[in-house]
């Protein structure tokens, strides 16, 4: 890829970019027996220092997918840390980022391995999602989401995402930007890769996370964000199909994703087909969050270079 970093971080120490690989005959390539995390980093001008945006929780999940995989953690939490923090020295990054750490299965490996596990970690600068200040036009998927007894959706495996990846896709042949997927009660999951939340009566209202949903940590901190700043406590709870299309606002979050608005579903437009209030004031304080000027969120925060310009 022409705008690849100059390096990664591959199994314990900073290589070039092209030195981040795995073998064909891996438990990673043959079974997608692999996990990861995708958080971002943003860059604060006036500080001159790049955040890290809630790490530890992110590593936290990471921790807890190894451990749905019966995999075997290859680093320490802290190393898992540091790993990130030293490929964006590495790059020498002063812009907004987004970071993928994965761990895998390597060697000539079996279905049933546990182990050599291995862990890669990448990032590239990446602003906000295209179109998404005007908003984003989503349809509710034929596929279904994958039950938390079958491929359980709260563990970050990279095998899942394929079937929001068949959804996303006839999204796209279907023309729409986007899709919603219902779990296999009928009601609304999330998307292929983000969160989603809604507006009714003033009320923002999310699925719960036994909707076959990702515990996403962006999802938790526009919870946390909501109450704490705007005085709203969310709804989480079930959600029907046609919620969505009565809804006062729309909007899906995730660490790529950020808070990105919905303005019509399946055709049907969502409020007046405008980015709504509250979305528009979410989004400020999340980004004011992840840029370190919400004082009483700064423990989110790990600096890259320790201000040091």
């Amino acid at each position: 890829m022409s705008d690849a970093p100059q390096y990664v971080w591959f199994n314990g120490r900073v290589v070039p970019y092209d030195q981040g690989r795995i073998h064909v005959q891996s438990a990673a390539m043959k079974f997608g027996a692999a996990v990861y995390e995708g958080l971002r980093g943003y860059w604060n001008a006036d500080a001159r220092e790049l955040y890290v945006f809630r790490q530890d929780a992110h590593v936290q999940r990471l921790c807890q997918s190894l451990k749905l995989m019966r995999m075997e953690a290859p680093f320490a939490p802290a190393q898992m840390r540091e790993a990130v923090l030293e490929v964006l020295r590495a790059n020498n990054f002063r812009e907004d980022v987004h970071i993928r750490q994965s761990a895998f299965l390597e060697g000539d490996s079996a279905m049933t391995s546990t182990g050599p596990v291995g862990m890669a970690v990448a990032a590239y600068p990446m602003g906000r999602i295209k179109n998404s200040e005007a908003g984003l036009h989503y349809t509710i998927s034929s596929w279904l989401r994958i039950p938390d007894s079958a491929m359980p959706p709260r563990l970050k495996c990279i095998a899942n995402y394929h079937n929001g990846r068949l959804a996303a896709l006839q999204a796209r042949a279907d023309g729409y930007d986007g899709t919603f997927l219902l779990n296999s009660r009928g009601k609304i999951s999330e998307t292929p890769g983000a969160t989603m939340f809604l507006v009714r009566g003033g009320r923002p209202i999310t699925p719960s996370i036994t909707s076959d949903i990702l515990e996403g940590v962006t999802r938790d901190t526009l919870i946390r964000l909501l109450a704490e700043v705007h005085g709203l406590a969310v709804e989480e709870r079930d959600v029907d199909r046609t919620e969505v299309y009565v809804a006062d606002e729309v909007f899906v979050c995730g660490s790529a994703y950020e808070v990105t608005p919905v303005v019509s579903v399946d055709r049907y437009t969502v409020g007046d087909g405008r980015v709504g209030p509250l979305t528009k004031a979410i989004l400020a304080t999340y980004l004011d969050a992840a840029r370190g000027q919400v004082p009483a969120r700064r423990d989110w925060l790990t600096p890259t270079y320790g201000n040091v310009q």
